[in-house]
């Protein structure tokens, strides 16, 4: 806690910072003014918890100053101080509540029981605050839940909740949603999301705009802005921008603000426009807002000039021509970024009948995955934009050619062992013996060969090859150290960690916090 001693005399400031043991009152810090005017301006940069003050001081005197506080700082309690019995000044003491009033001379003894009881005073106000805060932000978000269905004229469920937070909900009060949508993986010291939305009520009032917010199935944000008059563009475009600063700190997200409407019977219809505008945010790059006045009339999906792009795409990929193949994926590109006439659906289907044809063209011509750590679906699902999902595709490509441009120059059989092991290597039962039986050669055989071919024991490699798969997962913090163990073959952690370690002179976790900084 912060106690703030405000008195125009330096001896009594000093006196009373040296005559108490401050730290077992739990008071961190004490800071000093000299007069109303400092008193004032150091307590709203200090914010303290208790102001032990002078009644009776040049230029403001103790209670004009706290006056001025109550409505900065409601919580902070005064403690007053003076050489004068007037009781007028008294009463106005008590009536700022002031927990006590010492007279002059100080004696130490009852500073040290005021300062206690202004302690406990503080903690009962912050405790009860917080109780009020809960009650009244569980209301609201009922509230803002309510307003993303359509109005019911004959349930006056809107109007009790909305009359419980003392808010103006009428045929004039103007409503713009804004709605956003997060990626699964946020920071762990993301502040909550209470602390966002009164730090977003507090900046709204300057544009003259109140606001309520709910929580939607996890994944989104609904937030209500609304008042008496009609919001400014500057207003809506300042609450997206500090919607847009203080999220993208901490998680990935799209963001829609829906049409302004007025009268609380409309509220759902700005909130129904923007869920449409976040249908297209997938097209759009990460941490972007999307608002009405965007559309550029881009084309639909139904007038996309390539007939069968999954077509040409796997002709190129058996072809060899990786030309033709990336030609293909800017045309990709160039048609659905961006585009707001699109649904992600279908374009998301195209993309997996796309992956697809990268897995069969590795088959038909022999190419092991050297990534294969999710399937299609995994991959897909994990993409958060479109942009996201097209570089993925694109450099799955790229692996491809180069993959393709190594396997031509390999002896077969070790691309059949490479490639047995690529589609087994987290089964913890892999072993020499299955290896052997699949290339149709003796154990014995298959390791002196992969030995003089390729300069390392079949063991050797398999190890290496799971702990480069581990690797790759360690990079992405979705994935829990535990399951990694198990994804790449290792049932027993202890033993994954310690090979893991051994390989990479770093433990899982270690490897980790390096590479996600």
């Amino acid at each position: 806690m912060k106690l703030l001693i405000v008195d125009d005399e330096e001896l009594t400031r000093t006196g009373v910072i040296s005559s108490l043991d401050w730290k077992s009152l739990g008071i961190d810090e004490v800071l000093q003014a000299d007069d109303g005017v400092h008193g004032l301006e150091a307590a709203r940069l200090h914010r303290p918890e208790i102001i032990l003050c002078d009644v009776r001081m040049p230029r403001m005197d103790g209670i004009t100053m706290l006056e001025r506080l109550e409505k900065i700082l409601p919580d902070t309690v005064p403690i007053f101080m003076s050489g004068y019995s007037d009781k007028e000044y008294l009463k106005a003491a008590i009536k700022l509540k002031a927990v006590n009033y010492i007279e002059k001379p100080l004696n130490p003894d009852e500073i040290r029981d005021a300062v206690r009881e202004a302690r406990d005073t503080y903690m009962q106000k912050i405790h009860s605050r917080r109780g009020e805060d809960l009650k009244s932000m569980e209301t609201a978000s009922r509230l803002a839940l309510l307003l993303t269905t359509p109005y019911n004229p004959g349930d006056s469920a809107v109007e009790k909740l909305a009359g419980e937070l003392n808010l103006t909900m009428n045929g004039g009060t103007c409503f713009t949603a804004f709605i956003v949508k997060m990626d699964d993986l946020m920071r762990p010291d993301a502040p909550s999301f209470a602390e966002v939305y009164k730090e977003f009520a507090d900046f709204l009032e300057q544009y003259h705009m109140r606001c309520i917010y709910t929580e939607k199935r996890m994944q989104y944000l609904v937030y209500f802005l609304f008042g008496q008059t009609e919001p400014s563009v500057q207003g809506i475009k300042a609450a997206g921008d500090f919607l847009r600063e203080h999220f993208s700190v901490f998680v990935r997200f799209s963001m829609a603000a829906g049409e302004t409407v007025c009268g609380v019977s409309k509220a759902y219809q700005s909130y129904a426009s923007a869920v449409i505008l976040l249908q297209s945010s997938f097209f759009f790059p990460e941490n972007t807002l999307i608002t009405g006045g965007d559309d550029d009339g881009s084309s639909a999906y139904g007038e996309f000039v390539m007939p069968s792009p999954e077509k040409e795409f796997a002709d190129a990929l058996l072809s060899g021509n990786e030309q033709a193949a990336e030609a293909i994926l800017d045309s990709l590109s160039g048609v659905f970024a961006g585009n707001r006439r699109i649904l992600q659906n279908p374009v998301k289907d195209l993309y997996y009948r796309l992956f697809l044809c990268l897995e069969e063209a590795r088959r038909q011509q022999k190419v092991p995955d050297s990534d294969k750590t999710e399937s299609i679906a995994e991959t897909i699902a994990g993409c958060f934009t479109f942009s996201e999902l097209h570089q993925t595709l694109a450099d799955k490509t790229g692996e491809f050619f180069w993959d393709a441009a190594g396997a031509a120059q390999e002896n077969p059989t070790i691309f059949l062992i490479k490639q047995y092991i690529s589609q087994n290597y987290m089964k913890e039962t892999l072993s020499v013996k299955d290896i052997s039986e699949h290339v149709f050669l003796s154990a014995s055989y298959v390791c002196t060969f992969f030995k003089n071919e390729t300069g390392h024991t079949l063991n050797q490699y398999i190890t290496e090859y799971r702990m480069e798969k581990a690797k790759q997962l360690l990079q992405d913090s979705r994935y829990k150290i535990s399951d990694i163990s198990s994804r790449v073959g290792y049932s027993d952690g202890n033993y994954f960690g310690k090979s893991f370690k051994k390989h990479t002179g770093l433990s899982p976790s270690e490897y980790r916090e390096k590479n996600l900084q």
